[in-house]
């Protein structure tokens, strides 16, 4: 970072909750040149402490800070909240980075990986610099180097999304569910629409008028957008699985160039933010438990061909959805923020 003598006034939205005190766990671990961080939450929230290096910061009410003076914002507290008080710090000269959905889709506010269009974050004209979803994220930081070697023409992928994407109240259900089942007691989905211990879900978002999921539809609007070609075809079905932390991806791409899985993988080895575990053996390969959760890399394996199509390639790729999925690449846009002096 060329900003050594440069501290900035950050403030954290969303503070309480598990992607923004994922948010400040990297903030501290990457050292992040912080002058005076403010955490930020409901009224309800507001009062606590959260723990940031070795300090406890007070928690303070969104509703009536005053924005002024703050250089980055990272939002992380759903996307109400964020098109109610986002323009409010970009107005105040605050540089933005939202975790929610509400500006995605916007044609002037930059959707960004950091490793796959990171010359995107300085395009916003508005302030604001918008996340994408967790499973488009993992995806594409093992799919664009790919596309931009072979050409990707279709995407088929099926995401097996761990409960903490659903936040707090989700995994608080999934334990409950599973301690209750264990003692042979009844359960009562409350979170979930039905039991999600021991099953799996093809359900995340609302239904929309073409059979699809909102989740799935993420997985269209914000690939296409990402890598800046709308002719990029995808197919998405998108389950919740009964898996704490880390979302995993079934995914069968057609190139226009073929690419072998050798090819594949001498890429994917060289990729920034990629892991090839990809061994031909019992537990040569990637999960949620024993590679991704608590870990900051997107993890790809089963790297093989597809025998059913001439230019077709299969993948298994995995990732902490809080951290990479979420936090991480938020302080990721930070960063590339504070370069910019």
């Amino acid at each position: 970072m060329n900003t050594q003598n440069r501290r900035f006034n950050v403030a954290v939205v969303g503070a309480t909750g598990a992607v923004g005190e994922t948010m400040l766990s990297i903030l501290a671990e990457r050292d992040f040149p912080v002058a005076t961080l403010h955490a930020l939450a409901s009224e309800r929230s507001a009062g606590g402490e959260v723990a940031f290096k070795d300090q406890q910061v007070q928690v303070q009410d969104l509703a009536t800070f005053d924005p002024a003076g703050v250089d980055i914002a990272l939002f992380s507290a759903g996307g109400g909240v964020s098109k109610e008080y986002a323009p409010k710090f970009a107005a105040a000269g605050a540089v933005v980075i939202d975790n929610s959905s509400a500006f995605r889709y916007d044609d002037d506010v930059p959707l960004v990986v950091s490793e796959v269009n990171p010359e995107q974050v300085a395009n916003r004209p508005r302030g604001i610099i918008a996340n994408p979803n967790c499973s488009t994220m993992q995806m594409l930081v093992a799919l664009a180097p790919l596309h931009r070697a072979y050409g990707i023409e279709r995407i088929n992928v099926a995401t097996y999304q761990s409960v903490s994407g659903g936040g707090r109240s989700a995994m608080e259900e999934l334990g409950r569910q599973t301690g209750q089942l264990l003692n042979f007691q009844e359960i009562e989905p409350q979170r979930f629409p039905v039991q999600i211990a021991f099953n799996l879900i093809p359900h995340i978002d609302e239904f929309l008028d073409n059979g699809y999921t909102k989740e799935e539809m993420k997985l269209v609007w914000e690939t296409r957008k990402i890598l800046g070609d709308d002719a990029i075809q995808v197919n998405p079905t998108a389950v919740r699985v009964p898996v704490f932390y880390g979302h995993s991806e079934a995914v069968n791409i057609e190139t226009k160039k073929k690419v072998t899985p050798a090819q594949a993988r001498e890429l994917l080895e060289s990729a920034p933010g990629v892991v090839v575990v990809d061994a031909h053996e019992a537990g040569g390969y990637p999960t949620p438990v024993t590679h991704a959760s608590g870990n900051d890399a997107v993890y790809v394996g089963r790297i093989r061909e597809d025998f059913s199509h001439p230019h077709g390639l299969n993948l298994w790729i995995v990732s902490d959805n809080i951290r990479k999925g979420a936090a991480l690449n938020a302080v990721q846009l930070a960063e590339l923020v504070a370069q910019e002096g």
